[in-house]
Formats: structure tokens, C-alpha cells, sequence
């Protein structure tokens, strides 16, 4: 489920109201055009920013800092207010009568004020009654006066404190890069049959897999590159099983780990990565571009099965790749088919972790300076929900920034990739301790 609202107009909307991040709780075309989906997954979830989209391009809506509820009331809000986009600005107009700034009424989805509704007894139309005046707005200038509703979503709005002393400690600074670095090339399993680590990298479409290798390969060459194919479609660009390898330098030797990307995770039954095939792929059953089919999993007689696997070829660890400010709106299918995954990775005890991309854009003080990561208490929160909902320790969570539109290498975002790399490394060597002390090393 994406925003229909872009990162622009979410930063403009965001400045509105301090240091807050946006997250997407209801949208019209997902959930239904229905005044029940709306209470469903909107009711008693705080401030929360109402956005409308008419055929002619308008984009407009209201915010309100109390819960939304159905006890058919008035609510009162004297920080509410309506709003629309002229070009790349906000346009803000304020309540005017606060004691009648939102009505909470069961058949209706946001209605500020008798002056603007959107999705009102559950139609997908817009409501708007500038005679009423309880906020001060020009119905032509906020929406052109088209009441022909395309799509209607509602964003929760929460405040991003930074915290004086930071919930973790991390050393940003260049000698540490450097020790990273060192740490990861000079890297030797314990295993002497084993030269390079496996880790696979398990996530829904979208949400960083492949820009995960492109970001580690990028530091390594000194220089942003994109060898994985990465981009933000609804479906999976990547079809095929593929094993990346990557070099300190143009020139350098392999690094001792491969990160093993899959297809994109999608709730729908028969579209994505097929369930079915991750015991194959733990086990080394699976080769480098097995063309991925999701209705049908790889059989043991198909051509490219890998039969009789060693440990170089098993996945080492496992890295669930989770945007931060999607992990709260996760469809339940597909956190079912996560916790499907889970429980065949804990059958083989391969350790796992979580990757948690994207965190510069949950947090607007964490897009200012990445190094306030660990100050941020709503990253801390998305941490501890996502080592709730998947089902890890929130030790083995990490908060990591992939390179998507920078054409420059960041210190600061590099640290953090480095630090999830080294994270996985110690936890292939967990992985060895556990299951092959009684190996040659």
C-alpha cells in the first residue's frame, strides 16, 4: 500500500505541524469507499492529517489533533484546520468555530466542520458546505468546486521527539567507518569448508532488498552504483534468485559474505514469492538465477535443482527487509505468510534479523541528520514493533538508510549499512557454533 500523497507534499504537510511523520492508515481504494473501513482502521489513532484527490488534480483535505470515533458528536479542536496544495505550497485555512471543528458520526468518514466530508454515507464524494462557516475557505480555490471524488486517504500523524541521550550507542565517525571496513574484508568463517556467508534478504515488494546490495556494493567501490535491478513498482522487479558478490574495489578480492535476494514478498495468494520455495533456498537446493515461479515452488526433479548441496551453499542467516513506516500497516496476509517463513528458518536454527529501511524518510529529524537516528523515539518505536511483529529480539533489529536518489557517498548512512553487514556476520558465526562445532575449522 503506497501513498498517494508524494514525499514533497508530505514534507510540506509535515512542516505544517512541527516534526511529525506521516503514516498511512486508510486508503479509499485498498480498504473500500466505506464509512465502516474508515472507522475501522482510523478511529482512536490521534491526530490524524485527511487527504482527498478530485479527477481534476486537486489535492486537498483537513487535520485534526483529536481521535476520530462514532459517538455522533461534535468534536472540539481549536488546532484543526483545512487545507489544499497551490502548486507546491500549502494553503491553510483554520477553524473558525472549534467546538464544531470535527463531526465523529458512524456513516460518515472525515467530515470537518459541515464544511468538507469525504466519503459521506458511504459514498465516495466529496461534501463540501461553505455557507456553514466553521472554517473560513473558498470551496473553488480549495477543490475547484469538482466534488468527484478518485481516491481518499487518511494519514496518522505522529510526533517525532528526539530523546537527549541516545537508545544506543554508535561511534559516526570516520576511524570507525574504517574499522568496519577492515572488519568485514579481513572476515573468515570458521569453517573451514566454508569461504563466503550466505545471507538471504527476505522482504515485501518495495521495500529495499535489492538497493540493500547496491548500497554495500556502492561503499565498496567508492562510488554509488546499481548493479540490482531496484525501483519502487507494486510488483517484484526481481523474478530471478540471484547470489551477489561483491569486491573491496574495482579490482579487490570478494568479500566473505553473499547476500542472496529473492522475489518480493506480495499478500495476494499466487503472486510473489512462492512460501514454498524458502526450504529449498535454506538448504541450498536453489542456483543463482532460478527463474522464480509463484504459483508453482521448485521441484527436487526440475532442471537446476540442486541436489546434494554443502554447507558453502546453505543461506547462513536470514535478513528480513521491512520499510520503517510500513512495518505498522502490514496487510495480515502478509504478515502471515511472514510468520510462515519465520517458522521454516526456525526449523533449520538459522539466525535472523531485521533490516529497517527507509528510516530518513519515517522520521523528518532523521532526514535532517541521520546521525539522530538513535535519538529518534519514533524509530525506537518502529524498532520494538517489528521486533514484535516478526518475532526477533529487538537486538536484531537495525535501522539501516539505503543510497536510492543520492549520486554521493554519506559517512553517517555508510556507517549503518556497515554495521548491519558486520551484524551479519556474527550472527553466520552464532550460526556455525551452534550446528558445526564438531566440523574442522
Amino acid at each position: 500500500m503506497n501513498p498517494r500523497l508524494t514525499q514533497a507534499q508530505q514534507r510540506e504537510l509535515s512542516s505544517q505541524l512541527g516534526k511529525v511523520s506521516l503514516q498511512l492508515l486508510y486508503k479509499a481504494s485498498v480498504h473500500g469507499y466505506t464509512a465502516a473501513a474508515f472507522h475501522q482502521r482510523c478511529d482512536n489513532q490521534g491526530p490524524t492529517l485527511s487527504v482527498g484527490y478530485n479527477n481534476t488534480g486537486y489535492v486537498f483535505g483537513g487535520y485534526t489533533s483529536i481521535s476520530f470515533n462514532q459517538s455522533g458528536a461534535w468534536g472540539n479542536d481549536a488546532k484543526a484546520f483545512l487545507f489544499t496544495f497551490n502548486g507546491a505550497n500549502v494553503l491553510k485555512y483554520q477553524v473558525t468555530n472549534p467546538a464544531h471543528a470535527v463531526l465523529m458520526h458512524g456513516t460518515n468518514g472525515p467530515y470537518f466542520g459541515n464544511n468538507l466530508g469525504l466519503c459521506v454515507n458511504s459514498n465516495a464524494v466529496v461534501f463540501s458546505n461553505p455557507s456553514q462557516n466553521y472554517y473560513n475557505f473558498n470551496a473553488a480555490g480549495m477543490h475547484g468546486d469538482n466534488l468527484q471524488l478518485v481516491e481518499c486517504e487518511v494519514y496518522k500523524v505522529e510526533e517525532c521527539k528526539l530523546l537527549e541521550k541516545p537508545w544506543r550507542n554508535i561511534d559516526w565517525t570516520s576511524e570507525n567507518k574504517t574499522k568496519l571496513l577492515v572488519q568485514i574484508q579481513t572476515y573468515k568463517p570458521t569453517i573451514s569448508s566454508v569461504s563466503q556467508i550466505r545471507v538471504l534478504l527476505i522482504g515485501p515488494v518495495g521495500a529495499g532488498k535489492s538497493s540493500f546490495f547496491n548500497s554495500i556494493k556502492s561503499i565498496f567501490r567508492g562510488r554509488v552504483t546499481n548493479q540490482a535491478m531496484a525501483g519502487s513498482s507494486g510488483t517484484s522487479l526481481t523474478t530471478q534468485f540471484r547470489t551477489y558478490h561483491v569486491k573491496a574495489g574495482k579490482e579487490g578480492k570478494p568479500l566473505p559474505i553473499i547476500l542472496c535476494d529473492t522475489m518480493g514478498l506480495e499478500e495476494t495468494t499466487g503472486a510473489g514469492l512462492n512460501v514454498d520455495d524458502i526450504s529449498s533456498i535454506l538448504r541450498g537446493h536453489i542456483t543463482d538465477r532460478y527463474q522464480f515461479n509463484s504459483a508453482v515452488p521448485l521441484q527436487p526433479e526440475a532442471q537446476g535443482y540442486q541436489k546434494s548441496p554443502g554447507l558453502q551453499d546453505r543461506i547462513h542467516c536470514v535478513a528480513y527487509v521491512i520499510e520503517a513506516n510500513k512495518i505498522s500497516i502490514m496487510p495480515s496476509k502478509l504478515e502471515d505468510k511472514l510468520t510462515d517463513i519465520r517458522s521454516k528458518i526456525n526449523l533449520v536454527g538459522i539466525p535472523q534479523l531485521v533490516l529497517l529501511t527507509k528510516v530518513d524518510e519515517a522520521c523528518p529529524a532523521v532526514t535532517e541528520d541521520l546521525t539522530s537516528v538513535y535519538h529518534s523515539l519514533y524509530i525506537k518505536n518502529k524498532l520494538q514493533e517489528a521486533s514484535q511483529r516478526l518475532g526477533v529480539p529487538l537486538s536484531c533489529v537495525v535501522p539501516v538508510k539505503n543510497y536510492s536518489q543520492e549520486l554521493e557517498l554519506d559517512q553517517s548512512c555508510d556507517i549503518l549499512l556497515l554495521s548491519a553487514v558486520n551484524q551479519m556476520l556474527c550472527f553466520a558465526e552464532d550460526y556455525f557454533d551452534d550446528k558445526f562445532s564438531d566440523l574442522e575449522v
